[in-house]
């Protein structure tokens, strides 16, 4: 009777062995299930932080190269009135003068700094925008007055009243223009 007794705590011990030990590999097996979950999620942020840093760097470089290709701007918009007073002082000369001798060192001294004007503007992509016969482009035109016209469709630009500039894709200055209307 005692050996059974014995027999029978050896049995029972050996039950809470077996369950202890299964209760510590499903601890562990929670544990690793757990340490998964935090390395997965690890992983996506990396991935989060990584994307995130990639935009950074491009629009920095996308920021440095605006910067680069448009630092002239407000330069290049100040020198267009200089190239405005130009053409004014071209325009201004009656056509008497003009062909007169003493008059043709300055004349001829005025087209040659707005040809140099214009050569400067080129290299820096600074272009004058067409408007005369164009359809009106609030993007590139502002328009300043209607006038009736018969000959030319309701919203095309028939008089430009100031050149209008682009500096690459951008625009510098908004050319200013008549535009037709119906001539009723």
């Amino acid at each position: 009777m005692i050996v059974d007794d014995l027999n029978e705590d050896e049995i029972d011990l050996g039950e809470h062995i077996d369950e202890a030990a299964e209760a510590e590999e499903g601890a562990e097996l929670g544990r690793v299930t757990e340490l998964e979950a935090e390395l997965a999620d690890a992983r996506q942020q990396i991935l989060y932080a990584q994307a995130d840093t990639q935009n950074v760097r491009r629009r920095l470089e996308k920021d440095a190269q605006d910067a680069r290709q448009y630092a002239a701007t407000g330069f290049a918009r100040d020198m267009l009135s200089v190239k405005d007073n130009l053409e004014r002082a071209l325009a201004a000369m009656p056509d008497d003068m003009k062909g007169h001798e003493s008059f043709q060192g300055l004349v001829t001294g005025i087209e040659a700094t707005g040809r140099e004007l214009d050569a400067v503007f080129a290299r820096n992509g600074i272009t004058r925008i067409d408007a005369v016969g164009q359809a009106l482009d609030p993007n590139r035109h502002q328009a300043m007055i209607e006038l009736p016209s018969a000959d030319a469709e309701p919203g095309t630009i028939v008089q430009e009243m100031q050149a209008g500039y682009m500096i690459k894709d951008r625009l510098l200055r908004p050319a200013m223009v008549g535009v037709a209307k119906s001539g009723d």
